[in-house]
């Protein structure tokens, strides 16, 4: 897999596919893994280290089909390429910023990643694009039987699979479904949501996880807790919310559309009409103004872009992507001037593509 190849497609969480994709982003199901005889990450060597690399990667090659998966040796990677796979979700911003020996292996589909030597030993990560938690879990937990029968976890028949993080102690499990909830926050409803997903002990975070921002009106739901349940009752815990989330989203948009629709149409085509023409605009900016812009697409309010293309922009706009596709480095005020001229070209030619159609 060639990184630089990365940055002319979607990862598989702005794929636009799969149920409810209009505001399901992805469902993703994440396992906190160790090896029983080697300490936590936080108290092992650098010895320790790389011999959990080791074996692991030993363990993924053993029970893959050759080419399944791809390797990369992070702690050799350069801080845009390492930065890249934040962008795609594919790592965390702790295992990217963090030294020492650790990797990562991706499917081409960039459907699964597992991370070694992050917080825990491992990390192992699916996602699927839309609302499909089952299918998430299906590929998770064959991935998981196949490891357990090359290495020993540490387990605790009482507590269950033991982790560096307390709240993951028991079945290791996160899952978390992403949804893009502009509708919500125009009308003022989304910290009343909030507040009741806090009341179930379900988490609400930005759209890089654990203490990041909710750009582009991107939310991550998932569980707290992993101790007393089973992963099947989690994972229920959270589908049975996100179809009541849909629907306050919806209900939402139809009352923006019924009783602002004026209003509505204005915010959005000022959004295309700012990211089409803008000589310079910042990451932020860029993600709130995509946001309105995607909605309105979803609500037939624009008609000359098309969701892939929304879709592709919340991405390659990233600061490691634009400098990926630039090809060089750049500075802050760099970057801005080359994601105006990347928005700008990009939004042109699909205007001109959708002219064409129409003669």
């Amino acid at each position: 897999m060639d990184l630089d190849k990365l940055t002319s497609r979607s990862g598989e969480w702005l794929r636009g596919a799969g149920p409810e994709s209009d505001i399901v982003i992805s469902s993703r199901i994440r396992l906190a893994r160790n090896l029983a005889d080697y300490p936590f990450i936080s108290r092992a060597t650098e010895l320790d280290r790389a011999e959990i690399e080791k074996i692991l990667w030993e363990a993924l090659t053993a029970t893959s089909e050759p080419g399944e998966l791809f390797y990369f040796d992070v702690n050799k990677l350069g801080g845009l390429d390492r930065q890249l796979l934040v962008e795609r979700q594919l790592i965390s911003r702790e295992h990217a910023e963090s030294e020492g020996a650790r990797g990562v292996a991706i499917d081409s589909g960039e459907r699964t990643s597992l991370m070694i030597n992050e917080e825990d030993h491992l990390r192992i990560q699916v996602m699927h694009s839309g609302l499909d938690l089952e299918k998430a879990w299906q590929r998770i937990n064959d991935l998981d039987d196949r490891l357990e029968s090359k290495v020993t976890y540490a387990f605790d028949t009482r507590l269950g699979y033991l982790t560096a993080c307390p709240t993951n102690v028991g079945t290791g499990m996160r899952v978390s479904v992403m949804l893009h909830l502009p509708a919500l926050v125009l009308t003022r409803q989304i910290e009343k949501v909030f507040r009741s997903l806090h009341k179930i002990s379900l988490a609400v975070r930005g759209l890089y996880g654990e203490g990041s921002q909710a750009m582009g009106d991107f939310y991550q739901i998932s569980n707290q807790i992993t101790l007393g349940s089973t992963e099947e009752a989690l994972i229920k815990q959270v589908a049975d919310v996100v179809p009541e989330l849909i629907k306050y989203e919806r209900k939402a948009r139809d009352f923006l559309m019924k009783e602002g629709h004026e209003n509505l149409h204005d915010r959005v085509s000022r959004a295309y009409g700012i990211l089409s023409t803008a000589q310079t605009i910042s990451s932020e900016e860029t993600m709130h103004l995509l946001s309105s812009v995607r909605m309105g697409v979803q609500l037939g309010l624009l008609t000359d872009v098309a969701l892939p293309t929304v879709n592709e922009l919340f991405i390659c706009t990233q600061p490691a992507h634009l400098q990926k596709i630039s090809g060089v480095e750049l500075d802050t005020a760099d970057r801005n001037k080359a994601r105006a001229t990347l928005l700008r070209r990009y939004l042109s030619r699909h205007d001109n593509e959708t002219s064409a159609e129409h003669n």
